[in-house]
């Protein structure tokens, strides 16, 4: 039997509805170092999963056409979703990339699929038909020039609906997405209202330190000099879930290790990704391995930033040593390299990266990864259940195709709440076999959620 499909229903744009009192949004929005170093790198593509909220199925269903409604919306208030890249070239080896906030629009999809909610969450892995759920899979940010910042796929299941979206990067990073996200969900649930006020505006002033913006450019005349078309391999994905429990007990035993009590829950955690994942990695004594861990910077800076300010302040601290020192010390060792990666990322160091950046322009590649670590990336505090568009709160959260690779692992909350987390574990097929076999691991592994309506 064929594997079920994705239908694409309909599609159209859904532009900025503004009323006439509102003042008009800037006409540009300048990108930052840490916008342009990721135009290389794919789209976010992250969705939420929920029980049917309609009995009406497809292509009528009201759900949908609410959907639309508050969409356009939400994106009155980010207005920089609904404009496209532009590159101006101050000069033949110079390139100024900016977002042109022309309302050319996002693009919303609706689609189905004969597929039930039980069929998203049942498997061991996650199944191949989520990807189906977003679009433009292969798609890197710079292709903003040419596509939409924002896609919108709502694809109706038998018995349930999956809101995927796949987000341009240079817009924001995984904390705006899901401001974003929240504040479109808030929209909606209060039914699509007209002159709508949500409860946290973005910041959309672009903080650039002490840099002048016209200053911040890339040292390349042409996009194939610095774009990359990344495909991974084939990979097991598979969702981990640990408890409110296990996470106090790691995180107890970490800190005991090591005679602290400065050791975080999700410190602790990464700690334990690295050490297993390499042991099934089967990692040579004398191969350096890193834990690198994206980490934002808002409240880093001083003084901090807003926590709504909408775009990208992320950088990647990391974690190194050797296979045979983090495999013959124990987890406490490992969570004090980590939570010693963490401090030391201050004000100070995050102004100098960006001052170093102007120097020497990078975009960053996925290819660069090294086959030996691991990436740990998004982050449980991101508040995906509570996006609430009016009929409950999601069952799951699931990403599509993007950005994945052998040692990517991606952190969310746990449905239930208090300090649970799930980890999406991306691995070749070998090293997630034998990371299931793992004792540590396993032992602090929970599969135990019950999810319910």
């Amino acid at each position: 039997m064929a594997p079920p499909q994705v239908r694409h229903i309909s599609k159209c744009t859904i532009t900025p509805r503004r009323t006439l009192e509102e003042t008009p949004p800037p006409k540009s929005c300048e990108l930052t170092p840490w916008d342009l170093a990721i135009l290389s790198v794919h789209y976010i593509q992250k969705g939420l999963l929920f029980f049917n909220p309609s009995s009406q199925k497809h292509p009528s269903n009201p759900i949908v056409h609410l959907l639309k409604q508050s969409l356009s919306q939400a994106l009155a208030h980010f207005f920089p979703l609904a404009g496209r890249l532009k590159t101006h070239h101050s000069s033949p080896s110079s390139s100024h990339v900016f977002i042109d906030c022309n309302d050319a629009g996002a693009e919303f999809i609706h689609a189905a699929a004969d597929v039930t909610v039980s069929d998203i969450l049942d498997p061991i892995d996650v199944p191949q038909i989520v990807k189906s759920f977003f679009v433009f899979d292969g798609a890197v940010n710079y292709d903003g020039h040419s596509i939409p910042l924002l896609v919108v796929q709502v694809t109706e299941l038998v018995d349930g609906i999956f809101i995927g979206c796949s987000f341009n990067q240079t817009v924001g990073d995984g904390t705006s997405f899901t401001h974003f996200f929240n504040m479109w969900s808030e929209i909606t649930r209060r039914g699509g209202e007209e002159n709508v006020c949500i409860s946290a505006p973005p910041v959309t002033q672009r903080w650039f330190g002490d840099l002048v913006p016209s200053l911040v450019c890339l040292p390349f005349s042409e996009a194939d000099d610095f774009i990359e078309r990344f495909s991974a391999p084939p990979l097991r994905e598979r969702i981990f879930h640990f408890t409110t429990e296990s996470i106090a007990l790691l995180k107890e035993k970490a800190n005991k290790d090591c005679n602290s009590n400065n050791i975080s829950s999700f410190q602790a955690i990464c700690a334990l990704v690295w050490r297993s994942v390499s042991r099934a990695r089967k990692l040579p004594p004398d191969q350096t391995t890193n834990c690198r861990l994206a980490i934002g910077n808002r409240s880093r800076l001083q003084p901090s930033l807003s926590p709504h300010y909408f775009g990208n302040c992320i950088q990647t601290v990391t974690a190194s040593t050797t296979g045979a020192q983090l495999l013959s010390h124990d987890l406490g060792w490992a969570a004090w390299l980590v939570h010693q990666s963490v401090a030391a990322h201050t004000d100070a160091i995050v102004r100098a990266t960006l001052d170093a950046w102007v120097k020497a322009p990078t975009v960053y590649h996925l290819s660069r990864f090294d086959s030996w670590s691991v990436m740990m990336g998004s982050s449980p505090r991101f508040d995906m259940y509570g996006n609430d568009f009016g009929w409950g709160r999601p069952v799951a959260v699931r990403s599509g195709y993007a950005n994945k690779f052998d040692g990517k692992v991606t952190s969310y909350q746990g449905r239930e709440g208090g300090g649970s987390v799930d980890l999406e574990i991306c691995l070749l097929p070998e090293f997630m076999n034998a990371l299931e076999l793992d004792d540590e691991f396993m032992d602090v592994v929970s599969n135990s959620v019950v999810f319910l309506p």
